[in-house]
């Protein structure tokens, strides 16, 4: 179905020609799911948008040749190209949010893209968007394809998209990270649907994805790639299972293991938060205990939303987003959080945080009342003591302002440091505590990794002196490698400085090795509160059961 030979792709700059990718060569059948895998910046995207002709100005292709069936994809006008586009070759972004368009329902999306690959009424296109619904599994479909995308859940906005992706009956399907930003119920449901859709109507897939639990779930066949080059590719047993390459094994070794808990996580090369810059930064920190160890309890805690008027003579309906929800964090541990999208795990840390009010229950912060909600002052010491590390670094960053001004603004709005060049130099060492170069101070957030970002994130909550941190899905949206540097950096932080960690995860696979303890959430309700080990040794509520069973892992045989 899809042919790639030697492609090259190069982005040109006043310093010369970049390649972003180097003789790649790659094969997809019929039906056919083929995972491209490798850390960010190994050129797996760049491969994706050759295919389908939509290389970022300036890029171009510089050698190789690209065929989908008998078809010449390089020789192709640019009106042909724009014509195969959505007819023989089909794309699913990695963020449906920003792949559909707010403005309009899904009816009229779809209606949309049928007519515009095919000679259909309105009326046969509507039936054709209706079946597709149904058969990507989305429940009453005749009425909910009347529904904006902000109508639907992350998974059902996913759904949407792939049925934009195959209402023109594609020959191939690009899916970049389909899957990152879900839970593992709505990760394993949108995965089986790929699966059905390869075997059933003989789609080829190219699954780029950072998640190789989810490659060893799916994928028939795997390429692995590293700084645009090709360093494996095969069955995806022989290559998962009998790694040859010293980076696959590297990466295989990096993707933590559900069933079991190991002591760290393993990176191939890894230099720890101490450094000979770092120290002033963790002498300050040690000197700024002046608490005890600080654990948090939340007892009875519901919150409830106001969903939108449906009428001016009716109120308007109500969502319950906690509900009655008591939890105990012991001082100096790790409390994981875990529960699909929706749950009501990211309401839970604003609540601690001050961020939402609860129409009932009461907080304690190391053995002193937490005010709730706006009753919280702007300088209630609870507001340096509890600190927050947000999912996307990139947009919880101030992207207009150096790093070192992002990171001194914590010391000046705390008046821990007076002196201007003392908090630059604070802010430098923190970096350097965190494992970055101290002249990463005169650099703007773009200019840094999504892994780089989250460590910048992390030194700003330090410099705050916190005894209590939130981690909300700080390692949802980067690489194996990276996720692995991340995790380890938490955890060093955390013994080192016995801080109290609230731990927000829907990858149970990671939660296992953080957590001391942890609490699954379900609707808004705690189903379950065990040990780690004992919870995931012996899960009790079958929730946290079928959380398991979903998780995608490796064979236990494969990378041993």
């Amino acid at each position: 179905m899809l042919s790639i030979k030697g492609l090259t792709v190069k982005f040109p700059s006043r310093f010369g020609d970049f390649t972003a990718i180097e003789d790649v060569h790659m094969t997809i059948k019929p039906g056919e799911i083929h995972g491209l895998v490798g850390e960010s910046g190994a050129g797996k995207s760049t491969v994706g948008a050759a295919v389908i002709g939509l290389l970022q100005s300036p890029g171009y292709v510089a050698g190789g040749t690209i065929s989908l069936g008998e078809t010449d994809l390089q020789s192709l006008t640019f009106a042909q190209a724009h014509e195969l586009r959505g007819d023989r070759i089909s794309m699913i972004f990695q963020d449906p949010q920003t792949s559909l368009n707010p403005l309009m329902t899904i009816e009229d999306q779809l209606i949309e893209t049928i007519q515009a690959h095919s000679d259909v009424s309105e009326a046969t296109a509507r039936k054709q968007a209706v079946d597709l619904l149904e058969e990507i599994g989305i429940q009453d479909a005749s009425a909910r394809i009347k529904a904006y995308p902000h109508q639907f859940s992350g998974g059902m906005r996913q759904r949407v998209v792939i049925a934009l992706a195959i209402c023109t009956d594609p020959d191939l399907i690009i899916a970049d990270e389909p899957t990152t930003a879900l839970d593992v119920a709505v990760q394993s449901q949108v995965l089986d649907l790929i699966q059905r859709l390869a075997q059933e109507r003989q789609i080829a897939f190219m699954l780029i994805t950072h998640d190789i639990g989810v490659i060893a779930q799916v994928a028939d066949r795997v390429t692995v790639m590293r700084n645009g080059h090709v360093m494996e590719s095969g069955e995806t047993a022989q290559v998962l299972g009998t790694p040859k390459n010293a980076y696959t094994i590297s990466l295989i070794d990096a993707v933590p293991p559900l069933d079991r808990k190991i002591d760290r996580f393993h990176v191939p090369k890894e230099d720890g938060i101490a450094s000979a810059q770092g120290n002033m930064a963790e002498r300050w920190l040690l000197e700024g205990q002046r608490h005890d160890l600080t654990g948090l309890s939340v007892e009875n805690l519901t919150v409830a939303f106001e969903g939108p008027r449906t009428s001016l003579f009716c109120k308007p309906p109500t969502y319950v987003a906690l509900n009655d929800v008591s939890l105990n964090i012991k001082p100096g541990s790790i409390m994981g959080l875990v529960g699909e999208s929706g749950s009501g795990k990211s309401t839970l840390a604003k609540v601690i945080t001050g961020l939402v009010t609860p129409q009932k229950g009461v907080m304690n912060l190391g053995g002193a009342a937490l005010p709730a909600g706006k009753s919280r002052s702007r300088h209630h010491l609870s507001r340096q003591l509890v600190q927050m590390v947000f999912q996307d670094p990139y947009s919880s960053l101030n992207s207009r302002h150096r790093v070192g001004d992002i990171l001194a603004e914590t010391l000046w709005f705390y008046g821990f440091i007076k002196d201007p060049t003392e908090r630059k130099n604070m802010a430098a060492s923190m970096l350097s505590l965190v494992g970055m170069p101290p002249d990463a101070i005169t650099k703007y957030p773009h200019q840094f990794s999504g892994g780089q970002r989250q460590r910048i994130a992390v030194a700003r909550a330090l410099l705050a002196r916190p005894r209590f941190l939130i981690c909300d899905e700080p390692t949802s949206a980067l690489d194996v490698s990276i996720q692995a540097e991340i995790l380890n950096l938490l955890k060093d932080l955390q013994a080192k400085f016995g801080l109290t960690i609230l731990f927000i995860s829907h990858n149970l696979a990671v939660v296992r090795q953080m957590a001391d303890d942890t609490a699954v959430l379900r609707n808004g309700k705690i189903e379950e509160v065990n040990n780690t080990e004992a919870l995931y040794e012996n899960p009790q509520h079958e929730y946290t059961k079928s959380l398991l069973a979903q998780t995608p892992v490796m064979p236990p045989s494969w990378g041993a």
